[in-house]
C-alpha cells in the first residue's frame, strides 16, 4: 500500500513538470522586450529621447584644441546700429574683402544673401568677386518637396563660388546633420562648407575621390564620408534626400573670457574695416563673414544649444558653418572621427543582448537590493560604454539598450516574486505529502539545497530536519559522496530528464549503505523547479550480488583451465612434440579435407612426400639428441619454404609431407620442390659439426595421379623411392 502510495506521488510530481526551461524562460522574456522596444523605436517613440541622450553626450565631451584654421568676422548689432540700415551697402562690403584680401587668407565664405544690388558700391563688388577667386557666396536651393522659395547667389560671382547653405531641421528644431551635395534636375550643388573646406585642403593637396571602402561615399584625405540613410541610429523615416553625413560637432577650447558660449575666434567687421585686427587672424586661414545681430534672426539649434538644466541657447548661422566647415577639414587632415552607426542588424543584436542580459542578470540575483543594485551599476556601465564609443565617433543605440535592460529586470523580478509566493505553497503541499511515504525522500531547490525533507529521511541519514534544512550534500557528506550527488543533481537539471542512479550513502553513525536513487525535476505553476528524489536502499542486494559474482568468477576460472588443458591435449593430439609440426593425424584430415575442397572448386593439389637422405648415418654417428636438433632445423626450414595456406607435417622418423593447396599447374609443385631441396641442403652446424643432408621428394598430384588420398599418398611415397633409386637429392611426379 505505501509503495503505491509511493509511486502516485512521484507520478503526480511529475505530471506538474513543464516544457519551458528556466533558459527559455530568460530568452523568451528578453525577446519579448526586445520586439516591443523595437517595435516602439520603429514608429519614432524614442526617437526624441535617443537624440536628447546624443545632445548630452557632445556636453560632456571634453574641449578640443582651439580650432585655428578659421575666424569668423562678425556683423553685430552695434554695427548695424553705426550703419544704420540692411542689408548692409555693396561699398562696405567690397571694402570688407578687399582689406581681409590683403592677408591673404585660403578662402573667405560670405554667408550673407547678396542676391539683389545695395547702392551705392555695386560694381566695386562685381570687381571685387572677378580678382579673389578664393570667395565663395551662397544660395539657398528651392525644396520642390516642402515647396520653400530659394535664393539666387550673388551676381557677378561664377557658379564654382557659389555653395548653397540649406540646413535639416530635426523633429525637436535642432540641427544634428549636414548637407554636402544636392541633385536638381541632374545637376550638382555642393555646400557652402564643403567648397571653402575644399579650397583650405587644396594648399594640403587633398582633393576629393571615390572612397575604397564604398565608391559611392567622398574621400578627403583621411576620412571617408558614409551617406547618411532615413533609419540611421535613432532617426526613423527621416529626410535622406542629397548627400548627408551625421555631424560630430566638434567642441574647441573657449578662447573668450566673457564667460558667453563660444567656440570659433571671432573679431567685428568694425574692426576689421578700421585696421584693428592681427594679421595673424586673417592670414592661411578660412575667413567666414556673417551676421550674429539678434534683429536679423539668423540662429539655429545644435546640441550644444540645450543641457539638461537651463535655457536653450541658439547658435549664429554662421557659426554653424564654421562647425560644418571644421568637421569636414579635422576628419581629412587630421583623422578625426566622423559620427557612425551600426547596420540595424547589429544594433537588433546589440538591444536583444542588454535585454537579455537584464533578465538573466536579476534572475541569477534571485534578491530585491542585489538585483536593483545590479541593474543601476549595469546601466551606469553601458552608459559609460556608450559615451567611450561615442568619443570614437560611434553612436551606439543607448535609450532602447537601457528600455530593454531595465524592463526585462523588472519583468524578471515580478517573475521572481510571483515565483517564491508560490513556492511557499508547493513546500507546505510537498511536506504534508511526502511525510506519509515510509521511502526516504528529499527535495531540492536549484541551489542544490533540501528545502523539503520527509521523517523517512531524516531517520535515515541521523540528523533532525531544522539542522538539514536549506543546507547542501557538502554539509554533511564525504566530499567524494557529495561530489556523486551533485553530479547527478545537475544531470536531471540539465536534461530534465528522470535518472536512476546506484551510490554510497554514509548516516550519521558512519555506517555505509548502498542506495539506488531516483531523481526527477518538477516544475510548479510560477515556473519554479525543484528536484525531487526517492530512495532505495539495496544495501542487501548488493552483498548478494557480490556475493552471486565472487561465484560466478570461481565458475568462469574453473572453465578456463578446464579450457586450457583441452586445448592443449587437442594441441597434443594433432601435432609433432619434437619439431612442432602438425603430425600423422592432422595431416590425414587436411588431406582429406582439402580435396574435398578442391574438387568443389575445380582445382589442382599437390602432394610432397619427403625422406631425408643419411639421416641414420648422423643418429648412429652423434647419437640421437642431435638427429632430434637435426629435425626440428629441417621443420623450420621446410616451413619457410612454404605459403601460409600449405601444410607441412611430420609423418614419423624423418619422413614429412607437404600439401598444396589451389596451385595453377603441376609446375609449381615441381618449384617448390625444388626449393625445398634447396633449403634442406645447406650445411648445418650442431655442436661444432657441420652437417649436410639431402632429402628425396615424391609428387603426386590431384586429379591428374588419383581423385582419393590414400592413393595419392601411395604413388607420392612410390615417386619417393624412385627419387632415391636414380640418385637422391631430387624429386620424381607420380
Amino acid at each position: 500500500m505505501n509503495q503505491q502510495l509511493g509511486k502516485r506521488f512521484v507520478k503526480l510530481i511529475f505530471e506538474l513538470k513543464q516544457s519551458l526551461s528556466r533558459g527559455h524562460r530568460e530568452l523568451i522574456t528578453a525577446a519579448s522586450v526586445a520586439v516591443c522596444v523595437l517595435l516602439l523605436r520603429s514608429i519614432g517613440l524614442l526617437q526624441s529621447l535617443e537624440l536628447a541622450a546624443l545632445d548630452q553626450f557632445f556636453h560632456l565631451r571634453p574641449n578640443e584644441p582651439p580650432e585655428e584654421r578659421i575666424t569668423i568676422v562678425v556683423i553685430d548689432e552695434a554695427y548695424l546700429d553705426e550703419v544704420g540700415s540692411w542689408p548692409i551697402p555693396d561699398a562696405k562690403i567690397a571694402l570688407l574683402l578687399q582689406k581681409l584680401n590683403v592677408h591673404k587668407p585660403r578662402a573667405i565664405g560670405l554667408d550673407i544673401y547678396r542676391n539683389l544690388p545695395v547702392e551705392p558700391g555695386n560694381k566695386e563688388l562685381r570687381n571685387a568677386y572677378k580678382s579673389m577667386p578664393n570667395l565663395v557666396g551662397i544660395e539657398l536651393l528651392a525644396n520642390d518637396k516642402n515647396k520653400s522659395i530659394g535664393v539666387l547667389p550673388p551676381p557677378g560671382l561664377s557658379r564654382h563660388q557659389v555653395g548653397f547653405n540649406n540646413v535639416l531641421y530635426d523633429p525637436d528644431g535642432k540641427i544634428r546633420r549636414s548637407l554636402l551635395y544636392w541633385h536638381i534636375n541632374n545637376k550638382v550643388h555642393e555646400s557652402f562648407a564643403l567648397k571653402l573646406a575644399l579650397l583650405y585642403l587644396e594648399s594640403e593637396d587633398i582633393t576629393p575621390s571615390k572612397a575604397k571602402s564604398n565608391p559611392e561615399y567622398l574621400q578627403l584625405g583621411k576620412a571617408a564620408f558614409t551617406r547618411f540613410e532615413a533609419n540611421d541610429g535613432a532617426y526613423v523615416g527621416a529626410n535622406a534626400r542629397g548627400y548627408q553625413i551625421l555631424t560630430n560637432f566638434p567642441k574647441p577650447e573657449c578662447q573668450s573670457s566673457s564667460g558667453e558660449f563660444c567656440s570659433f575666434r571671432q573679431v567685428s567687421m568694425k574692426d576689421v574695416l578700421a585696421d584693428k585686427v592681427q594679421e595673424n587672424l586673417i592670414k592661411d586661414r578660412i575667413i567666414l563673414i556673417g551676421s550674429t545681430a539678434p534683429s536679423l534672426q539668423d540662429f539655429v539649434f545644435i546640441p550644444y544649444s540645450s543641457s539638461l538644466m537651463g535655457t536653450a541657447k541658439p547658435v549664429p548661422g554662421i557659426q554653424l558653418q564654421a562647425y560644418f566647415i571644421s568637421e569636414l577639414i579635422s576628419a581629412a587632415v587630421d583623422g578625426r572621427p566622423l559620427l557612425k552607426v551600426w547596420t540595424d542588424l547589429v544594433e537588433y543584436l546589440w538591444i536583444f543582448v542588454w535585454s537579455y542580459l537584464g533578465a538573466v542578470t536579476t534572475w541569477r540575483m534571485q534578491h530585491a537590493t542585489r538585483s536593483l543594485l545590479s541593474i543601476l551599476v549595469s546601466c551606469f556601465v553601458f552608459t559609460l560604454s556608450a559615451y567611450v564609443a561615442f568619443l570614437y565617433g560611434w553612436w551606439l543605440p543607448l535609450i532602447p539598450s537601457l528600455f530593454c535592460f531595465g524592463s526585462s529586470a523588472i519583468w524578471m523580478i515580478s517573475h521572481i516574486a510571483h515565483m517564491q509566493e508560490e513556492w511557499k505553497r508547493s513546500k507546505e503541499f510537498l511536506h504534508h505529502v511526502i511525510n506519509t511515504i515510509p521511502d526516504p525522500i528529499f527535495v531540492k531547490n536549484e541551489q542544490h539545497q533540501w528545502i523539503v525533507l520527509n521523517e523517512a529521511y531524516c531517520r535515515f541519514i541521523g540528523y533532525p530536519k531544522k539542522l538539514l534544512i536549506e543546507k547542501s550534500d557538502y554539509d554533511f557528506f564525504s566530499k567524494q559522496e557529495a561530489d556523486v550527488f551533485r553530479q547527478q543533481d545537475d544531470l536531471v537539471f540539465r536534461t530534465q530528464q528522470p535518472q536512476e542512479h546506484e551510490e554510497e550513502f554514509t548516516n550519521a553513525d558512519g555506517k555505509t549503505h548502498q542506495i539506488a536513487t531516483k531523481r526527477s525535476l518538477h516544475k510548479d505553476s510560477a515556473g519554479n523547479f525543484f528536484l525531487v528524489g526517492v530512495i532505495r536502499d539495496i544495501t542487501q542486494r548488493k552483498l548478494m550480488e557480490e556475493q552471486l559474482k565472487r561465484t560466478a568468477a570461481e565458475l568462469f576460472r574453473s572453465n578456463n583451465e578446464l579450457k586450457l588443458k583441452e586445448d592443449h591435449l587437442r594441441y597434443l593430439a594433432y601435432h609433432d612434440p619434437l619439431t612442432g609440426l602438425s603430425n600423422r593425424k592432422f595431416f590425414a584430415e587436411q588431406l582429406y579435407e582439402s580435396l574435398h575442397w578442391a574438387q568443389h572448386n575445380n582445382l589442382l593439389l599437390g602432394l610432397l612426400f619427403i625422406d631425408l637422405d643419411g639421416f641414420k648415418q648422423v643418429n648412429d654417428t652423434l647419437g640421437h639428441e642431435t638427429g632430434d636438433r637435426l629435425l626440428m632445423t629441417i621443420a623450420g626450414r621446410l616451413s619457410n619454404s612454404l605459403r601460409a595456406s600449405d601444410t607441412v607435417s611430420r609423418l614419423g622418423g624423418d619422413e614429412f609431407t607437404v600439401i598444396l593447396r589451389a596451385i595453377p599447374n603441376v609446375q609449381i609443385a615441381a618449384k617448390v620442390a625444388e626449393k625445398i631441396l634447396s633449403s634442406i641442403t645447406k650445411p648445418i652446424v650442431l655442436d661444432g659439426y657441420t652437417i649436410r643432408v639431402s632429402a628425396s621428394i615424391g609428387i603426386s598430384v590431384y586429379p591428374y595421379n588419383s581423385q582419393d588420398s590414400e592413393t595419392l599418398m601411395k604413388q607420392a611415397d612410390a615417386a619417393m623411392y624412385r627419387a632415391k633409386r636414380l640418385g637422391k637429392n631430387r624429386y620424381e611426379f607420380a
